[in-house]
């Protein structure tokens, strides 16, 4: 049996520190999440969680020396690059996808937007070779750098039993895997509430907003929850309307020249952050499956409040955007045409303004308090020491030019 997984746990505000320290100390398992999954060829270790977090802070590791993973997905920022729209990579170049939360993405069934890795230890390969984000032509410079840095040597040598071309980017791709599986975070006031039984630790109005969830917003639907947990994602992929839109009129002629670049060996990593027509196909970019035309991963509304601005280009500011973007069937203008490959179930919610103020509230209270007590103190740095504490337990498609380029993450 894999050791229990310890979540990250961010320490803020020197009034918040010590209890936040010991709540991280004695919740080995966050109230409302279930275990993590670990691979049984990738299990976790101290000293591979530590090296994993080494590369993944490592700028070195990019053609600059100016980025690393930890750009993108900076701790301070709940693993995001909030409020970036887009991510920006070597030169800062930004443009086509938003940098979602690596915050319980270990319990993902599929990593990017439109799922193109099947894994977590893939996926953190593509954006070291990505013109926008890492810049680097391949791989050989970080195997340059772990086979000869003594601390990588050494720290390689521990953890694989492996050194100099012994070490492959098998292994450090599971390094890093290893160190993001720790990233996990639940103890939200609604799990508290829910899953806790403390009728106090929400507000009625939160309440209110999870009959909404639950009912005429129709919000569980995808994001989805069980009885003794809740990932509020069904690890899926829908066209709500988001992107797709704005080339509806050229899907006819554009899908079939995309798909005629990738037979000819175009490739898909590099052209849907590199190309905003490509980038908006979604999930048919991998699949090739028309009713997945503009279909992007459902995202987890876990801490969702402190990782603005939202949906896979990054264009709603806010979560009653969000909200409102539903409740006008999946348009963000209420006058807006429908988009034609919108997925079924999408249609006008007829929420009151009281109902999506409720849900949003609801929404709000999914914060995990190591990322709420963040938030406060970068609101107010003169009065907090702003740090992270990484805790781990034993247990056509051409590029459209440098306006339209950018990073993903997960």
């Amino acid at each position: 049996m894999a050791p229990p997984i310890q979540p990250v746990r961010v320490a803020t505000c020197a009034t918040l520190l010590s209890g936040l320290v010991a709540m991280g100390a004695a919740l080995a398992q966050p109230l409302g999440l279930p275990p993590v999954p670990v691979p049984q060829n990738n299990p976790q270790t101290p000293e591979k969680i530590a090296l994993g977090d080494k590369l993944f802070n490592d700028k070195r590791f990019s053609s600059t020396g100016e980025v690393s993973c930890a750009t993108c997905h900076d701790p301070k920022k709940a693993f995001t690059d909030s409020p970036l729209v887009t991510s920006e990579g070597i030169n800062k170049l930004t443009g086509t996808r938003n940098a979602p939360t690596v915050i319980n993405s270990a319990y993902f069934k599929l990593f990017f937007w439109d799922g193109r890795s099947l894994d977590m230890e893939d996926q953190a390969q593509h954006p070291i070779v990505n013109p926008v984000e890492m810049g680097l032509v391949n791989h050989d410079p970080v195997l340059q750098i772990v086979r000869t840095d003594p601390d990588y040597v050494a720290r390689f040598k521990k953890v694989f039993n492996k050194e100099g071309e012994q070490v492959t980017m098998k292994e450090v791709q599971q390094a890093i895997a290893s160190f993001e599986r720790t990233i996990v975070a639940g103890d939200s006031p609604f799990d508290k509430w829910h899953y806790g039984g403390d009728e106090k630790a929400v507000s009625e109005q939160v309440k209110r907003g999870f009959n909404v969830f639950l009912t005429k917003g129709r919000c569980v639907s995808c994001h989805t929850m069980e009885q003794d947990y809740a990932l509020f994602t069904d690890n899926r992929f829908h066209n709500i309307g988001v992107g797709v839109n704005r080339i509806q009129a050229e899907i006819p002629q554009f899908a079939p020249a995309f798909l005629t670049a990738k037979s000819a060996g175009t490739d898909v990593d590099k052209a849907v952050l590199t190309n905003p027509k490509a980038s908006e196909l979604g999930r048919f970019a991998v699949t090739e499956t028309l009713d997945e035309i503009g279909a992007f991963k459902t995202s987890t509304l876990r801490n969702v409040a402190v990782t603005a601005p939202f949906m896979h280009d990054g264009s709603l500011k806010t979560l009653r955007d969000v909200v409102e973007h539903y409740n006008n069937g999946g348009v963000t203008k209420k006058d807006d045409p429908v988009n034609d490959f919108l997925s079924g179930g999408i249609r006008p919610l007829n929420l009151t303004d009281a109902e999506i103020s409720d849900l949003v509230a609801f929404m709000e209270s999914l914060t995990s308090p190591q990322f709420a007590a963040q938030k406060a103190a970068s609101a107010n740095p003169a009065s907090c020491n702003v740090k992270t504490t990484a805790v781990a337990n034993v247990s056509p498609v051409a590029p459209a030019g440098k306006s339209a380029s950018g990073g993903e993450g997960m």
